[in-house]
């Protein structure tokens, strides 16, 4: 089993940052991408970046592309997801996943419990 733990969330202005943080722990060796997904209010969770456990290859939603960045630290089993500019759109829980096969799963069997991230406009 792997456990993921998602921090950094909260209520912010539009325009501003915030660094969302997942450390993982447990059997950290079953998995090799980790990243994000987003679920807004009423909305279906929508997968947001993901990166591989060497850093090298990464995925982003074009809709945050310009404004995101994700990132790793394995030596901390932690990922990082940079949202810089941020906008009230960008309101939702962020879950932060990890998956054995796809940067960019559709199901990945390992979630954590998700940080809130608020924008007000």
């Amino acid at each position: 089993q792997v456990q993921l733990v998602e921090s950094g969330g909260g209520l912010v202005q539009a325009g501003d940052s915030l660094r969302l943080s997942c450390a993982a722990s447990g059997r950290t060796d079953n998995y090799y991408y980790m990243g994000w997904f987003r679920q807004a209010p009423g909305k279906e969770r929508e997968f947001v970046a993901g990166i591989s456990r060497s850093g090298g290859s990464t995925s982003t939603a074009n809709s945050v592309k310009a404004r995101f960045t994700i990132s790793r630290e394995n030596a901390k089993n932690t990922v990082y997801l940079q949202m810089n500019n941020l906008k009230p759109e960008d309101t939702a829980i962020y879950y932060c996943y990890a998956d054995h096969i796809y940067i960019a799963p559709s199901r990945p069997p390992y979630w954590g419990q998700g940080t809130q991230v608020t924008v007000s406009s």
